[in-house]
């Protein structure tokens, strides 16, 4: 993010809940007008497959879409399911294994949802040749799966570090879809760009904070589709920022401060 990035500039008048011009001749912060969750969705994986890529000089994987919720129809539930049709569609060539309400696809891009320590990984060198060896995947990493097994029951994934793991199918429960993230699963990472939809849910999630954090997961491009209202509503809402500093006040109280 260079100096005169609106990623930065905006992202800091979010923080402090002032006003964002919504600049049609941006480069870097991007919003498309859609009213309805339909309209949404279709905008979403255009702009995730048809445009940003060359836009920002990156591979479709590595366009992050985040949304605040996991229910809803603009949720990661919904998002994971439409993407993953739009993006990976099934094909007789593609091996698949469904684990609960989930259809996973080889070239389907999946993250580890809780730490495991003990899962062995592997580095291979371009002949295929494995020449580093390790343990540990931890909650947020994402990868590609890579092969599915059925005589072996496993699923080989390639972490974005180069790292592949095999994942015997029961194993199979710490790993979701991640075409689309909440933006709490985004915390520490980076992407070239984000896609963030805006249509209103519950006010809770709907935060200030919230959207500061899911805007600066972004290196070169933020893309809102969506209601501006929701937008606008989101940067007045800054109820977890009262929340902790109403609980701040109190802890000096206790402490005497």
């Amino acid at each position: 993010q260079s100096d005169e990035s609106e990623i930065i500039t905006n992202a800091h008048a979010i923080n402090r809940g002032e006003d964002v011009a919504l600049n049609k001749y941006s480069r870097d912060f991007l919003f498309i007008h859609r009213d309805t969750p339909e309209a949404i969705i279709a905008a979403l994986c255009t702009v995730v497959r048809d445009k940003l890529p060359r836009y920002v000089d990156a591979d479709v994987s590595e366009i992050q879409v985040m949304t605040p919720m996991r229910k809803g129809v603009v949720g990661v539930e919904k998002l994971n399911q439409t993407l993953q049709t739009y993006l990976n569609p099934p094909e007789a060539s593609k091996l698949e294994k469904e684990f609960g309400q989930v259809t996973f696809r080889v070239g389907d891009k999946v993250m580890q949802i809780r730490n495991n320590y003990q899962i062995e990984w592997e580095r291979r060198s371009r002949y295929g040749i494995v020449n580093e060896t390790g343990m540990g995947v931890f909650n947020g990493d994402t990868a590609i799966i890579e092969e599915i097994r059925p005589y072996t029951e496993e699923v080989v994934v390639r972490f974005d570090d180069d790292r592949y793991v095999k994942y015997s199918y029961k194993q199979l429960e710490e790993l979701e879809l991640a075409y689309a993230i909440t933006v709490h699963k985004s915390q520490g990472s980076e992407y070239p760009a984000v896609i963030i939809p805006m249509f209103p849910g519950p006010r809770m999630l709907m935060t200030r904070n919230l959207l500061y954090t899911a805007v600066t997961r972004a290196r070169k491009c933020v893309c809102l589709i969506g209601r501006e209202d929701c937008f606008r509503e989101m940067i007045a809402n800054g109820n977890e920022q009262k929340r902790y500093s109403s609980l701040d006040v109190r802890i000096k109280e206790v402490r005497g401060d």
